[in-house]
């Protein structure tokens, strides 16, 4: 997502997610905080785990970047769909 789109996940309609991942339970659990300060929902908050999934985040720019160019706009987000409960 771009960066309005974090702080103000409004701007996009509908349930999309944010991910967070790192080594340190107490910064993700600020980061998290943050994230709800700015409007989103704790269940739309997906922690991925540790510093290694970061590498997964990193790999979604090429995919972002023809998005944007397909959508015309840095106005969108990924709605996560789980069949789980």
């Amino acid at each position: 997502m771009n960066c309005e789109v974090m702080v103000d996940p409004a701007k996009v309609p509908g349930e999309h997610t944010v991910f967070v991942c790192g080594e340190d339970a107490d910064a993700k659990r600020q980061v998290a905080e943050l994230l709800g300060n700015f409007g989103w929902p704790a269940e739309r908050i997906l922690d991925l785990g540790g510093i290694r999934a970061a590498r997964g985040t990193e790999m979604y720019l090429p995919l972002w970047l023809s998005l944007w160019s397909a959508l015309g706009t840095g106005y969108f987000n990924i709605g996560l769909v789980s069949a789980q409960t």
